[in-house]
């Protein structure tokens, strides 16, 4: 009879995509399925590729959408997008070309399809179970909301990501949090997550990722 060891969804994630184990001396090394990207901490990322002469490793996992630096108003032309200020506009010039010279899919301002990086994923259908995910914005955990493993990442990472496909990770530990119970009229998802913050402190879950359970959380939308 063989005896498996129970794993978590979080566990089961991680094994499918180690490419190098985890040792004493090195992170892990995880492959990506998907990486978004924006014009504001991508600059310095390809900069670093034309600098050692780096390809993007794999142009159709990567896609990019004008986000952080952009104004709410319609955009006609630059002197619009100069509204956000000359930096602004700098970045998302930057952004263009950068993606133009790397082969990388780009939402820009003629695309139905642009919106925030971070929600722009399960919009399109490319946030999926079972995926790992990356990106420069520390709003990336949330697609684990659909079965994702998904980590925000700073500048340097995101050109490793561009030239590799990989990231370089410590496996983190796991905790379950298991909520039941009818939230009451009035209390979302945002006072529950306060609630629990509030008992476990605001790095209880630093070091982990958490596992959300319970009928209070399998009701509720995405």
């Amino acid at each position: 009879m063989t005896v498996t060891t129970p794993q978590t969804l979080f566990d089961k994630v991680w094994i499918k995509h180690i490419v190098d184990q985890e040792t004493i001396s090195n992170p892990a090394l995880l492959y990506i399925d998907l990486h978004l990207i924006h014009e504001v901490t991508t600059p310095q990322a390809f900069s670093l590729l034309r600098e050692r002469n780096l390809k993007v490793r794999m142009p159709s996992l990567t896609i990019g959408t004008l986000d952080h630096s952009t104004p709410t108003l319609p955009v006609n032309n630059f002197k619009d997008i100069e509204i956000a200020g000359k930096d602004a506009a700098n970045q998302v010039k930057t952004m263009m070309k950068n993606c133009k010279d790397f082969g990388i899919k780009l939402l820009g301002f003629e695309s139905l399809n642009r919106g925030i990086v971070h929600v722009i994923g399960p919009e399109l259908g490319l946030t999926q179970p079972g995926k790992t995910i990356v990106c420069g914005d520390s709003h990336t955990s949330t697609h684990g909301a659909f079965g994702a493993l998904a980590f925000g990442i700073g500048t340097t990472e995101v050109g490793h990501v561009l030239a590799t496909q990989c990231i370089l990770q410590r496996k983190p530990k796991t905790l379950s949090i298991k909520v039941n119970g009818n939230l009451k009229n009035g209390v979302s998802s945002k006072d529950l997550i306060l609630a629990i913050i509030g008992k476990i402190g605001v790095s209880g879950g630093t070091g982990f990722v958490a596992e959300y359970h319970g009928n209070a959380i399998s009701t509720m939308d995405m």
